[in-house]
């Protein structure tokens, strides 16, 4: 069950003073002294008290605006999916307030709590990293909650989510390689985004699994945890690339497209031709993924759909209706970075 919100009489009674008393120190206002301002504004906080309080306890008041908290305002990935969430919330009538976690759970869980002090009738997390753990502190935020690609593996029943299908993505991008030809086949992992890394990695080793193939020492490659911008993604993509191709593969699958912009950098350095000496393959189909020499072949991600089927969710929780969790369907997308291993 949901525990109540901390009000302004529960704090007036643990003080000793009157709900006015209170209020007023809440506002801020001249009418009483700092001190007492003070001490009544570090109890509120000791207490759990957010400002959303009262305005939750006023059946049927809505500020008409969600919150949607991304990892980074730099990755393209996320540019997608806040477009997405804006085409479904404005038709609706809400705005969209933003908030970045920087893919630390401690920073995502301090934008939910500013966007529970805003009063938002709603939020949306892409790519979070809230765990079973933090549920008690989320309890008190009254306002219903989806998640988009979570990368907790809890199960974290009290929240709504969307997500991509990562395991077929994995297995589609292994059983194009494979249908090349090749045989010897490098993952490029990231393990800061665990949840997604695995459903990914699983796809992997199942198409090999499938096609009779060990995996052999040096074809599985993993980024450091702490990693955590699009940017390290791409200088991880270099330096798996160059130890995956210590182990003589002849093809790899890339965590993301960012990474696999990072192995072409690297393949490049070492002058090697990509795709006849080596073929890679991303996850996401950014935009750029067309762009790049060669242009990458790469699992589509649905970012838009994603953030619509997010916002579409929302919007039925926030009208007590009932909602299901959902899976978005990726495709293959076959580029210039692939062929068959030269024999």
């Amino acid at each position: 069950m949901t525990a109540r919100p901390v009000s302004i009489q529960d704090i007036a009674r643990a003080a000793g003073v009157s709900h006015a008393t209170v209020s007023r120190a809440l506002r801020d206002s001249p009418l009483i002294s700092a001190e007492v301002r003070q001490t009544l504004q570090r109890l509120a906080r000791e207490m759990g008290y957010t400002p959303n309080a009262v305005a939750q306890s006023l059946k049927g008041r809505r500020s008409n605006t969600i919150g949607l908290v991304v990892t980074s305002i730099a990755d393209p990935f996320y540019g997608r999916v806040a477009r997405g969430v804006d085409e479904v919330a404005r038709p609706a009538g809400l705005d969209v307030f933003l908030g970045v976690s920087y893919n630390t759970a401690e920073q995502e869980l301090a934008v939910i709590e500013s966007f529970h002090r805003r009063r938002v009738d709603g939020i949306i997390t892409a790519s979070s990293r809230l765990t079973d753990a933090h549920v008690g502190q989320l309890r008190r935020i009254a306002a219903p909650m989806v998640l988009i690609n979570r990368q907790s593996e809890g199960e974290l029943v009290a929240f709504h989510a969307v997500e991509a299908d990562n395991y077929s993505g994995g297995r589609q991008a292994v059983a194009h390689l494979l249908g090349l030809g090749h045989t010897a086949i490098a993952y490029l992992g990231a393990t800061n985004r665990p949840r997604s890394n695995r459903q990914r990695g699983q796809g992997y080793r199942d198409a090999l699994l499938a096609a009779g193939i060990p995996i052999k020492d040096g074809w599985l490659q993993a980024a450091p945890p702490e990693r955590r911008s699009y940017a390290d993604d791409v200088a991880d993509g270099q330096s798996l690339m160059l130890a995956a191709l210590q182990a003589g593969v002849t093809a790899a699958f890339c965590f993301n497209d960012m990474m696999a912009v990072g192995a072409l950098l690297a393949c490049r350095a070492r002058g090697i031709s990509v795709p006849a000496q080596i073929s890679i393959v991303g996850f996401d189909d950014l935009e750029l993924a067309q762009y790049v020499t060669p242009p990458l072949t790469t699992i589509h991600q649905p970012k838009l759909r994603l953030g619509q089927m997010a916002m579409e969710l929302l919007l039925r929780l926030m009208d007590d209706q009932p909602a299901e969790d959902r899976c978005a369907a990726v495709d293959l997308i076959v580029r210039g970075s692939t062929a068959p291993p030269r024999t």
